[in-house]
């Protein structure tokens, strides 16, 4: 299963990728691959204030629907658009046009209670026991 090394990641498989004054939210390949295939991606509206944990967006697979979490507070700056007619993105390339939306930042301290790659991939082979 791939977990890119450059990313952060939350126990609720959402990934974090910091680009300067914001960070791109996705789920893991690990949720990705959970939900199988994703029919429908509600995404937070640009503007929107979240708190860290906070759900901000739902994403729908056939079988089931699962909210996505806020892994940092902040204001939403932008949202994946291309997934509200073609969610299956999600499913195809997770780590990169499957991206669902970017925060900027309000609080850095919150980057502490992020998983490294390595804790997530503890926390995977945890879960698979």
């Amino acid at each position: 299963m791939k977990i890119p090394a450059e990313l952060l990641y939350t126990k609720s498989h959402e990934w974090v990728r910091r680009e300067s004054a914001e960070v791109l939210v996705g789920i893991t390949e690990h949720a990705q691959q959970e939900l199988r295939d994703v029919v429908f991606a509600e995404l937070p509206a640009v503007g929107r204030v979240v708190a860290q944990g906070e759900a901000v967006a739902v994403v729908e697979s056939v079988k089931a629907a699962f909210d996505i979490y806020a892994p940092v507070s902040g204001r939403i700056t932008r949202a994946n658009v291309a997934l509200t007619k073609t969610p299956q993105l999600i499913n195809q390339d997770c780590y990169g046009a499957g991206w669902m939306f970017a925060i900027n930042p309000s609080v850095t301290d919150e980057f502490a209670a992020l998983l490294s790659p390595s804790d997530y991939g503890k926390q995977l082979e945890t879960q698979a026991h």
